[in-house]
C-alpha cells in the first residue's frame, strides 16, 4: 500500500510539472525571429517543499532539546508534549503536534481539526513561501521583463512598457497556485502514507525532473536523442 501510494504521488507530481502556459515572444532587431517564454504551474520549483521542512523539524528535534524533566513548564508546553514509543518520541501536543502531519488515517477521524490545521499550515506557508520567492530570487514579473529587454525581445502584440504588466497576469498567479498544489500533494503524499514523507518525496521527484528536462535540452542542442547511440 505504501509502495502504490508513493508511485501514485511521483506520477501525479510528473503529470503536473507538464502544466505551463507558453507567452509568445518576438525579436525586437531580427524580423520574423519569433519564440515563447515558458512559465510553468510549479514556478518556483522545488522551493515550496522547504517551507513545510519546519513542521517535521520541530516534531523530531524538540523532544532532544526539551526532556522529560521540563514537561512542567508551561512554555514546553506550548512547544510540545511528547510520548515514548521505545527509543522514539513522537508528539502527542502543543505547537509541535498540530504542525506534523497526522499518521494514519484513523488519527484524522479521531482528531479533525489536527487534520484542519496542519492542512492550512501547509497550503499556506507553501503559496505564501512561493509568492515570495519570485521577489527575492530575480524571476518576478519586473525582473522577467528587464530579462527580456536585455535580450531585445518583446512579448508579441505587447508594447515595451506593458510586458510587466502582462506577465503580472501570470507570474504571481503561477507562483502562488503552484505553491498551494505542492503543499496539497505533500499532504496528499502524507494522509495516503506514501514511504518516507510528503516533503521528501516531492523534494525527490522535482529534482529529478530537473535533470531530466536539463538531459533532454542538451542532447536537444547536441542533434537530438540518437547521438545517444551513434
Amino acid at each position: 500500500m505504501n509502495l502504490m501510494a508513493t508511485v501514485a504521488v511521483f506520477l501525479i507530481v510528473i503529470y503536473f510539472q507538464g502544466f505551463r502556459v507558453d507567452l509568445p515572444i518576438k525579436s525586437a532587431r531580427y524580423r520574423g525571429q519569433y519564440s515563447s517564454y515558458p512559465i510553468k504551474l510549479f514556478y518556483t520549483s522545488n522551493i515550496p517543499i522547504i517551507s513545510s521542512l519546519p513542521s517535521s523539524l520541530t516534531s523530531t528535534s524538540c523532544p532532544r532539546f526539551c526532556p522529560s524533566k521540563f514537561a512542567g513548564n508551561v512554555f514546553v508546553n506550548l512547544i510540545g508534549t511528547w510520548a515514548e514509543s521505545g527509543y522514539q518520541r513522537y508528539p502527542i501536543g502543543g505547537l509541535c503536534y498540530y504542525l506534523s502531519p497526522p499518521e494514519t488515517i484513523g488519527h484524522i477521524i479521531t482528531d479533525p481539526i489536527h487534520a484542519i490545521i496542519y492542512i492550512i499550515f501547509m497550503l499556506g506557508s507553501c503559496a505564501f513561501l512561493s509568492k515570495t520567492w519570485i521577489d527575492v530570487s530575480g524571476s518576478s514579473a519586473k525582473d522577467v521583463a528587464r530579462q527580456l529587454r536585455d535580450q531585445q525581445m518583446l512579448m508579441r502584440g505587447h508594447r515595451e512598457k506593458s510586458m510587466v504588466h502582462e506577465l503580472n497576469r501570470y507570474i504571481p498567479t503561477a507562483a502562488a497556485f503552484g505553491g498551494l498544489c505542492i503543499g496539497a500533494l505533500s499532504v496528499l503524499a502524507d494522509f495516503l502514507g506514501a514511504i518516507g514523507s510528503g516533503t521528501g518525496i516531492l523534494l525527490a521527484v522535482t529534482i529529478i525532473y530537473q535533470y531530466f528536462e536539463i538531459f533532454v535540452k542538451e542532447q536537444s542542442e547536441m542533434g537530438g536523442m540518437s547521438t545517444l547511440f551513434f
